[in-house]
């Protein structure tokens, strides 16, 4: 059965190739991305997808999303959360936080929850995890501090596995919602400006976010975290399992974000 399907932070590495899978076996393929050219783009290496433009690092044009998602579609099967940040020049957001925890841990969950009423309760939410996390400093998930690159990417990660395991608990009858890296070192952008390397085959991650979009391994997976690495499910950062830390982290994502949900 062909699927709907939107994935974000499609206009090239994992996110284009993924959705170029989908669109081959017959799949309706949404992409999101940030800029209009890459966009045009990427449709048309998808077969003339349908694109949709936001920054995400501008929670009101993640709202905007959603209702121009919603307004177009009676139903989204499956939610890809692939955009993501690593390192860039701009770390501040207009709303004064780090763009690593809007973009890769914020957007995503007002993006879900406000596409949750088209979402069916076979449908699935992938969000893109990572080998690399850490426990959450909430005082810099509220108000931005200057950290390195990869302290503050490990922490949104970290944080959206979090809430990936949350929300599951809160939707137990579906969809289901994962939460999945795809695989260490791949051939993305974010590779090559964070470490300087050319990276892995960009197909590792495609592939695994495929699966968990359509196979039945994963239909019973709901709030648990996919290392590709390993090729297994597994736990997380020991800070995922200390209730006080995910507590916190929870109530400051809702603190965060119920500015934008409550409409």
């Amino acid at each position: 059965m062909h699927k709907t399907i939107l994935i974000t932070g499609a206009t090239d590495g994992i996110g284009l190739l993924t959705a170029q899978k989908l669109a081959t076996d017959g799949h309706q393929v949404i992409l999101h991305g940030r800029n209009e050219a890459k966009l045009k783009k990427a449709a048309e290496l998808v077969g003339g997808a349908a694109v949709f433009q936001a920054d995400l690092s501008h929670m009101e044009e993640v709202v905007a999303l959603a209702g121009a998602v919603r307004a177009q579609y009676e139903t989204i099967d499956v939610l890809i959360n692939n955009a993501g940040i690593l390192k860039t020049s701009d770390v501040e957001t207009p709303a004064g936080r780090d763009i690593r925890f809007d973009v890769n841990t914020l957007a995503p969950y007002i993006l879900t929850k406000l596409l949750l009423p088209i979402m069916p309760q076979t449908g699935r939410v992938v969000n893109l995890s990572s080998a690399a996390q850490a426990a959450v400093d909430l005082a810099a998930m509220q108000d931005f501090q200057p950290m390195r690159d990869m302290d503050a990417y490990a922490q949104s990660k970290l944080a959206i596995t979090i809430w990936t395991a949350e929300l599951a608990r809160e939707l137990p009858d579906g969809p289901v919602i994962v939460a999945v890296n795809p695989g260490s070192l791949l051939a993305t952008k974010m590779v090559k400006q964070g470490f300087g390397i050319d990276g892995n085959d960009l197909n590792i991650g495609a592939d695994i976010l495929v699966r968990a979009c359509l196979s039945t391994e994963f239909a019973s997976a709901t709030g648990t975290y996919f290392d590709n690495d390993s090729g297994v499910f597994a736990a997380p950062h020991h800070a995922a399992g200390d209730p006080a830390h995910v507590k916190a982290v929870i109530e400051m994502i809702g603190k965060l974000t119920e500015p934008h949900l409550a409409n």
